[in-house]
């Protein structure tokens, strides 16, 4: 029967795989819900972020979407990861569907399939869990006894490459739109289904902010780009825009973060303190559809502390956003609470710290109650004129100056993050990382007086995104991202001085090029990673699976019919006149002020932070009706009391 734990077929087979603690449920702060909680009529939605357990549960994304909805009494909300591959094949040999990990229920019962994308490389993931769940692959194939798969996340800002797999994608904030969704769900459930699924897209189309790709037809031209994206039913909109959820305040999610069973990528409790970024760093694309800034008080955040903490018993609390340090009031918040949690076990993180905004007073509460650990500063660009190309307004003295701070204050290892492959780049754009690292283990070992300092250089490939001034970008080709990457390491190992306290990581350029067709590309796509997904491609996020000769060959014989290949969606440069698949799709950002970015770029010529400035016109609050909303606010952290060591714990026993 619909709803049933299908629980007795899949424990036979938890013995057999890796890791069975992770498709057994029972998370502290985990709910589930009666299938009829909500009469005949429930809207019963299935979550999924795709990627193993230990990466999805703590995604704050998923984790919000799963408590909003279950506060509904006519909804419910469960949870699915991607399976192993050795679990896959387990269930496929004695028939076991995707399940949810909550009450085991089968995926395909439920009436939505929402899907979290962080990233590109987990679309043949949603293929795996669409077949195993019993869901046909095209969404043309699917009757009403199906569940509506809708995306969500980064990536749904440009979901062209996956619109044959999914009926409809959303961009933006999610918590206001799966409220929506279900409104409109449950009154299509309450009029008798009327029209069947086709009526029920209709109506979600209709409303501007949910995206149903087979009501829009798009037309090439025959060099092989688009000529036009059009509805072709009356009623859908010509654009979709994005959700902005305002004052977040109102929003204080995930009340009770879930606590995962297994080891996961996160051991702590996050609070996302604001949202959005105007630094208007030019290849940023979360900064940019993000827009416009929204902190949360200093107030809310201290009340979402308390309670997590409470409901969860963590030691540590990670204060999430795009730029943590910018929050007008992060002095504050990072004093008032180490001081309300003094003496505790309880420690303070920010996720990566501006070189312009960091100070040691801020370090220095931070690692107040928890331990020291290394400081991470993201300069992105190589050198002083790449920094002024992609708006990253940090000099490099303002670096040294920087990490001589930490360093004379007890520091004594640094982490530095770059990337290769930003438009105009130079091979000697590259090579002065690695002087740039000399200089920060000179000034360490000279302000220090010690000589164990350590800088450790972390290189990632970038990769132009949608909706950023680097949207019509060439993407640098992998072989020269790797010619440049051996430079660097040469050139770091090259001097005895400084070699051996330069750590060097990195990640060769294939798996970019990879991203890079998936992140710009439009509906042929969709082909070369059903291809890819029928040769058993699987968990491409993670480089023990990734095959970029698979992806490669897979894309020559999907593309050749076209007329097009990788090189044409990667390294090859767009002009304004182009219409990009996503340009149907309003991220509120005007693509005129985009391109004039793009211009500024080529000319090395950088835009302020709006935050502290007069409005530089990119069109997202005339567009969104939104508006930026900072701090100061000058009010306190309430309450003030300090905590005694141990009560945090025993809080979280009496819980």
């Amino acid at each position: 029967m619909p709803g049933e734990s299908i629980f007795t077929s899949l424990e036979p087979l938890l013995p057999q795989v890796s890791k069975p603690i992770q498709y057994v449920g029972g998370e502290l702060n985990a709910t589930v819900k009666d299938w009829h909680c909500g009469g005949e009529n429930t809207v019963r939605w299935t979550l999924m972020y795709p990627d193993a357990y230990e990466v999805g549960l703590p995604n704050q994304g998923v984790m919000i979407l799963y408590e909003v909805l279950n506060e509904r009494p006519d909804a419910l909300a469960e949870r699915t990861y991607s399976v192993w591959p050795d679990m896959e094949a387990l269930m496929r040999r004695h028939g076991v569907p995707q399940f949810t990990v909550d009450s085991h229920r089968r995926v395909v019962d439920f009436d939505v399939l929402g899907v979290s994308f962080s990233t590109e490389l987990g679309y043949t993931n949603l293929l795996t869990a669409l077949d195993l769940a019993g869901i046909p692959l095209t969404a043309t194939d699917r009757t009403d006894d199906h569940p509506v798969v809708i995306a969500g996340g980064h990536a749904a800002f440009n979901p062209e490459p996956i619109s044959q797999f999914i009926d409809a994608a959303v961009v933006g904030d999610g918590e206001e739109a799966v409220l929506a969704i279900t409104d409109v769900i449950r009154e299509w459930k309450a009029e008798g289904r009327p029209g069947g699924r086709e009526e029920l897209l209709l109506r979600l189309a209709r409303t501007g902010g949910v995206y149903v790709p087979r009501f829009y037809d798009v037309t090439y031209l025959p060099d092989g780009r688009i000529q036009k994206v059009a509805p072709n039913r009356p009623g859908v909109p010509w654009r979709v825009s994005k959700h902005t959820v305002m004052d977040l305040d109102e929003w204080p999610y995930p009340k009770q973060p879930l606590v995962p069973l297994a080891e996961s990528v996160h051991e702590r409790m996050s609070v996302e303190i604001f949202r959005g970024c105007t630094r208007g760093c030019r290849f940023c694309q979360a900064g940019m559809i993000t827009r416009p800034v929204r902190e949360r008080s200093l107030q809310g955040i201290g009340q979402m502390v308390e309670k997590g903490l409470a409901a969860t018993g963590f030691e540590e609390v990670g204060l999430l956003s795009l730029s943590s340090a910018d929050h007008s009031e992060i002095a504050d918040i990072t004093k008032q609470l180490a001081d309300r949690y003094d003496g505790t076990n309880t420690g303070l993180s920010l996720p990566s710290t501006r070189v312009d905004a960091f100070n040691v007073d801020l370090a220095n509460e931070l690692s107040r109650n928890g331990r020291r650990s290394g400081l991470t500063f993201a300069p992105e660009g190589g050198s002083e004129r790449m920094r002024k190309v992609i708006n990253k307004m940090v000099t490099e003295e303002d670096l040294i100056r920087t990490v001589a701070a930490a360093y004379s204050n007890g520091w004594r290892q640094v982490k530095l993050y770059f990337m290769c492959g930003l438009p105009t780049e130079t091979d000697e754009d590259v090579v002065q990382i690695a002087e740039l690292a000399k200089r920060v283990i000179a000034k360490g070992r000279e302000v220090s007086g010690r000589s164990d300092i350590r800088c450790t250089v972390s290189i990632g490939g970038f990769v132009p995104k949608p909706h950023t001034p680097f949207q019509w970008a060439g993407q640098l080709d992998h072989e020269t991202t790797d010619a440049r990457l051996a430079k660097l390491r040469d050139a770091i190992r090259a001097d005895r001085r400084y070699g051996k306290s330069i750590g060097f990581r990195y990640h060769d350029g294939k798996p970019g090029i990879v991203e890079g067709l998936l992140s710009r590309g439009d509906r042929r796509v969709g082909d070369v990673i059903r291809a890819v997904w029928e040769d058993g491609g699987r968990f491409d996020g993670w480089s023990e699976h990734f095959s970029f000769d698979r992806w490669m060959a897979c894309a020559d014989k999907a593309l050749a019919p076209h007329g097009v290949d990788v090189d044409w969606y990667t390294t090859r440069e767009r002009d304004f006149t182009e219409v990009l698949p996503w340009d149907h799709l309003d991220s509120g950002l005007d693509k005129d002020w985009l391109w004039e970015d793009w211009q500024d770029a080529l000319s090395e010529v950088e835009v302020d932070d709006c935050r502290w400035t007069p409005c530089f016109d990119c069109g997202v609050c005339p567009q969104m009706g939104t508006e930026i909303q900072i701090g100061p606010t000058g009010r306190q952290l309430l309450p003030l009391t300090v905590s005694s060591p141990g009560q945090v714990g025993l809080r979280a026993a009496q819980k």
